[in-house]
This record gives structure tokens, sequence and C-alpha cells, in this order.
């Protein structure tokens, strides 16, 4: 993780592991159990300061990077169940037990409605449905529960 921390003037300056300067500034940052100046603490790939991106910082291959470069690099890519295009790595998904959807394809796909937050939403046959179409369905089907 990535703390920002606030010189006190009665320490001794600490030195910076991106630049080997002595950190004179305000505030330095303490990550992998070194020190830094905000500017000299960036992703390897895109060189966003990584103080300003969150508090997680992700290495590998004697990289720093930010979360999406990580991703990018080293994260797992899928298909989507929907529409079978690749999903990259970096990209946010919506989950059905074992499936993976791109957000746009997170959608009923009998009728297209697309899901909100607390919709109701059901997976049949491999298949994302509304609830309107899962009922509908299961009254085609004759399993229809019996209403008491």
């Amino acid at each position: 993780g990535i703390q920002m921390l606030s010189v006190q003037p009665d320490t001794k300056p600490k030195g910076c592991a991106g630049c080997n300067r002595k950190i004179k500034d305000r505030y330095l940052l303490k990550a992998l159990d070194k020190y830094w100046h905000e500017d000299c603490l960036k992703c390897a790939c895109c060189d966003c300061r990584l103080g300003e991106v969150g508090s997680t910082l992700y290495t590998k291959a004697n990289l720093i990077l930010c979360r999406r470069d990580y991703l990018r690099l080293f994260g797992v890519t899928g298909n989507c169940a929907a529409c079978s295009k690749l999903i990259p790595a970096f990209e946010m998904v919506m989950r059905a037990k074992d499936n993976v959807y791109h957000l746009d394809c997170f959608a009923c796909q009998l009728c297209n409605q697309r899901f909100c937050v607390g919709d109701k939403f059901f997976l049949k046959n491999n298949m994302i449905l509304c609830q309107t179409d899962y009922e509908e369905g299961l009254m085609k089907e004759g399993y229809a529960p019996q209403v008491r």
C-alpha cells in the first residue's frame, strides 16, 4: 500500500527511492518500505502518480504499476458469456455464477432490458433473464408456482 505522511520539521530528511535526492517537501509517500517524493512514485507504464490514483500499487518483474496497467499486462482475460468477445482484464465486469459479462452485455438476453441496481435477474440455461421473461418461461414449461 501507499501511505502519505507529513514531514516533521524536526526530523532528518529522508532519501527518495525514486530519484535518490533528499525529500524536503511537506509530504512524502511511503511504499514498499521506502520513501518517495509524490512526483517520483509513478506507474512504469502510464506515468500516473500512484499517490493520486489510490492507496494500492502493484509490483511485478521489477515494475511498479497502477492497477489498470498491472491487470492489462498480467491479468487474466476472458470471454463474455453473452457476446463471446474478449473482456480485457482491466475492464469492469458483471458476474453470475461462473459467467462473466461486459457491463453493456449484462441485460436480459430475450428482451434486452438492462438491469438497474436492485433488479432481480435469473440465470436459466446459461442465459440471463429479467424477472418477467423468467416467469413467462416457467409458465410455458408448466413450472409456475402454485398460488395458495
